[in-house]
């Protein structure tokens, strides 16, 4: 039963058989106050009617497991192109083809081979005779209306004992377009037209516009002594 404090309220939770059925006087331990607590009729509990047991159960033999099946052997299809039996749990399909490394580094050499061919083909086409040198190309022979005025040739000694041969002079172009400018060679040749040194020179401008020169010069130290004539010419240009 719950017990209230008629003076501060304060609740207390008491067994009935605490207080009795002609009640008892009890105190509030939290404000120390003290009242009789009447008691309360203890009813007796009927006892409950008993409950109907199930009968018991009857044994019935268990039965028989059936034969567990035999697992099925994996399923081979036939392929009319296919010569051979597949297996469809195989790690990759053989329908789908496996890619050829050495067919895919052999179509990589191939593509790099046309790009070197089309950037020779430029050089070629576009006639810079001093790249295509620098590549290792030779123009084929081409005339060009570009003329070569050279300046007398610087013959003499150095202090240091050397000898220098120094050559000078314009390219000019007497067309109305504007034109490459090709390498030149020089070739020293000895009395009897032979070719004893020879050596390219880079003009000052790769183009040349209309009615307009460039320079050159060019210097070589210690030349063949036999060397009698120099003959300047574009490089690629037919020589006579």
């Amino acid at each position: 039963m719950i017990l209230e404090c008629p003076d501060c309220r304060t609740r207390y939770l008491v067994p009935d058989t605490a207080i009795g059925v002609d009640g008892r006087t009890v105190r509030c331990a939290s404000c120390r106050h003290s009242w009789f607590q009447p008691g309360v009729e203890i009813v007796e509990e009927e006892a409950p009617e008993p409950i109907a047991t199930a009968p018991e159960p009857v044994a019935v033999a268990p039965a028989a497991p059936e034969p567990e099946a035999a697992p099925e052997a994996p399923r081979v299809f036939e392929d009319a192109s296919y010569t051979g039996r597949i297996d469809p749990f195989a790690h990759r399909p053989p329908f789908k083809p496996r890619r050829n490394p050495a067919r895919r580094w052999t179509l990589a050499a191939i593509a790099a081979g046309l790009v070197m061919l089309i950037a020779a083909g430029i050089v070629l086409y576009s006639g810079a005779p001093g790249l295509a040198a620098q590549l290792g190309l030779t123009l084929a022979p081409r005339d060009t209306p570009l003329r070569i005025v050279s300046k007398p040739i610087d013959h003499h000694d150095l202090d240091n004992g050397s000898e220098i041969f120094a050559i000078s002079g314009n390219v000019l172009n007497p067309t109305d377009s504007r034109q490459q400018v090709p390498d030149i060679r020089a070739d020293l040749r000895d009395e009897h037209g032979r070719l004893v040194y020879s050596w390219t020179i880079r003009p000052d401008a790769m183009m040349l516009a209309p009615h307009g020169q460039v320079a050159f010069n060019s210097a070589k130290l210690d030349v063949p002594v036999n060397a009698k004539k120099l003959v300047l010419s574009f490089s690629g240009e037919t020589r006579n």
